[in-house]
């Protein structure tokens, strides 16, 4: 382990969090709402400037949407199976004293998948020894991300469209109107998780328009409903047998939906620190590259 500080970012498309790093320690850390897409053409080398001003001048190891081709510096990718070492390998620096980690993607036969910024949290929850080297992986948002792991590397993943399919749901669908109330992990939640296994999701997502005009579902519980509908599939598609244990990235009321439902499919949800498999993940990064 080469010791040195540095300053890691994890920088996605609509908030940013800052990591100072001395050795394995993290000495200081800030989060803002400084996202890529907060960021005016052309603007970039100015906010790194001012970050890196604010944290010593140290050098920087950036990862997220930063990379992206929407971002600062299109990073590329590596193909899975990935790990820690392959994406040391392949870091991309645009300016001195800075780097940025590459994505991850998948590119065999009709499936097409790709991940920027879960790689560094995915593989670093196995450096960490916060999952096993052998394990089935979920860091839950708008595009859930389920990765395979296997013997350590991230072996093969798959994305689901779950979080922003709820959000183009309410804000563009006839059942919008419908989808009122707070998203919990409470009965309607668990009645939608539970209706997936039973009908076909677009069918049920209409029944939702229809049951409200038949006075069949109490006003206030179809965002929960329809949020356990999606989450509730997202689940089942990949719980393929009783028991099997699910290490979920995620915390607060993401955490409380993605266990429920993991569960409710006959999975078990094990829940991970994802800003220790950040930190853990970037560090070995670092050290490789030093």
């Amino acid at each position: 382990m080469s010791g040195a500080a540095f300053i890691a970012v994890d920088w996605g498309t609509t908030n940013r969090r800052t990591y100072l790093i001395e050795g394995a320690d993290v000495v200081a850390t800030e989060r803002d709402e400084m996202g890529i897409l907060s960021i005016p053409a052309g603007g970039f080398p100015k906010a790194v400037a001012a970050l890196r001003a604010r944290h010593g001048g140290l050098p920087m190891l950036l990862a997220g949407m930063v990379g992206s081709n929407r971002g600062w510096h299109d990073a590329g990718y590596v193909p899975a199976p990935a790990a820690l070492p392959d994406l040391a390998a392949h870091l991309v620096s645009p300016l001195d004293g800075i780097a940025i980690v590459p994505g991850v993607c998948r590119d065999v036969g009709r499936r097409q998948d790709v991940m920027r910024g879960e790689e560094v949290q995915l593989l670093g929850a196995i450096e960490a020894g916060l999952a096993p080297a052998d394990a089935l992986l979920c860091q839950p948002g708008t595009h859930a991300k389920w990765a395979t792991m296997e013997g350590g590397t991230l072996a093969d993943f798959t994305t689901a469209m779950t979080g922003e399919m709820f959000a183009l749901l309410k804000a563009h669908a006839l059942i919008g109107g419908e989808m009122a109330g707070e998203v919990d992990a409470d009965d309607a939640f668990c009645e939608g998780v539970a209706a997936c296994a039973d009908e076909d999701l677009l069918a049920a997502l209409f029944g939702v328009r229809a049951a409200s005009i038949l006075g069949r579902r109490a006003p206030g519980t179809a965002a929960a409903y329809v949020s356990g509908l999606l989450i509730g599939s997202d689940c089942r598609a990949r719980i393929t047998q009783p028991g099997q244990r699910v290490h979920l990235l995620a915390n607060g009321l993401l955490a409380r939906l993605y266990s429920a439902a993991i569960a409710i499919a006959g999975g078990e949800a094990v829940l991970v620190d994802s800003h220790a498999a950040f930190v853990a993940g970037i560090t070995r990064i670092w050290d490789i590259k030093s």
